[in-house]
This record gives structure tokens, C-alpha cells and sequence, in this order.
């Protein structure tokens, strides 16, 4: 799978052991609108999908994943990869801590009807909701955020991975 970015903080010259955990995401677009879980609680858009578990491959992940947070089903067949971001910073709990991150993401369609969520607690306590949002929306929230426990990487590998949505023409 093809390298889309690299966000690397270059922070962790005092690190000295590291933190690995990657995830995969799905990329589903409906009348050039794409399928995002918007955090009500925190006002900012993200890739439906999650952390890959211990025996499962980044696929299977991604599907998983897509079916918990969003309640979209993922037809398997119609699954492309479309690249990864490699993340790198120190950890924000711990400052001998490197934390590593490859997010995987890949093209698909999922089936019409979406089914109920099955959200984790932090993900129900955040109003986790499906929605189909145009790519400059979510990239001006994701940019905008002002209120939230989580590191601003986040927010912008999600508003990078949309600009290259863009430039490469899947949401004309």
C-alpha cells in the first residue's frame, strides 16, 4: 500500500521505547459526500474505523470497525486500498514514550441501510453519529477544533486525507 503522508513531530529525541498501534479506515462516498462519524460532543469529523486487534489484518479491521462506530456495512468485494499515513510523535502521557501509528485506509461501498452502532463508551459519551458530509465541511471543522482531549494530528491527518480526495478527483 502506497505511503500517502508522514506526520512526524520529530518530538521524541528522549524517548526510549515505543508504542505501536495501528489502525484502518474506510472511505465511503455517496453523491461525492463521504461517510464520516462526527463527534457531537467535540464538533470534529473522522474516517469511520479503529484500532487493528491482535490477529486481525487491517482489512478486517476496517470492516469491523466501519459496522461498530458508523452501522455501515462494508461490501467486501468493493474494497480498494487507497494508502496509509505513518504517524510518529511522543506519546502525550508519557514523555519516554515514541507513540507509532500507520492508518490504513481503504476505498469501499457499504449496503444502503445502516444498522444500529455499537459504540465503545468513550464513543457513545462523544455522540458518535453517521453522517455524509462534504469533504470541505468536515476538513474546516477538523481544522477548527477548540475543545478536545486529543492531539490536533488527529484532526489533520483526517483534513489531509480529504484534500487528497480531492485533488485526486473522487469526490467530482
Amino acid at each position: 500500500m502506497r505511503m500517502l503522508f508522514e506526520l512526524d513531530k520529530k518530538d521524541y529525541g528522549g524517548c526510549t521505547h515505543t508504542f505501536t498501534r495501528d489502525s484502518a479506515r474506510s472511505i465511503i462516498i455517496r453523491d461525492r459526500k463521504i461517510a464520516m462519524v462526527h463527534s457531537l460532543k467535540y464538533d470534529y469529523y473522522k474516517f469511520p474505523g479503529g484500532g487493528i486487534e491482535n490477529g486481525e489484518n487491517p482489512r478486517e479491521a476496517m470492516i469491523r470497525e466501519t459496522r461498530e462506530e458508523a452501522g455501515l456495512i462494508v461490501i467486501p468485494e468493493t474494497v480498494r486500498e487507497y494508502g496509509y499515513v505513518h504517524r510518529i510523535q511522543k506519546s502525550d502521557k508519557d514523555d519516554t514514550e515514541c507513540f507509532v501509528q500507520d492508518n490504513y485506509y481503504y476505498l469501499c461501498s457499504a449496503e444502503e441501510d445502516p444498522i444500529s452502532q455499537e459504540l465503545d463508551g468513550y464513543e457513545a459519551k462523544e455522540l458518535y453519529r453517521l453522517e455524509y458530509v462534504d469533504a470541505a465541511t468536515a476538513i474546516g471543522k477538523n481544522r477548527n477544533v477548540k475543545d478536545s482531549p486529543y492531539n490536533g494530528m488527529m484532526f489533520e491527518r483526517e483534513a489531509r486525507v480529504l484534500e487528497l480526495l480531492q485533488a485526486d478527483g473522487l469526490l467530482n
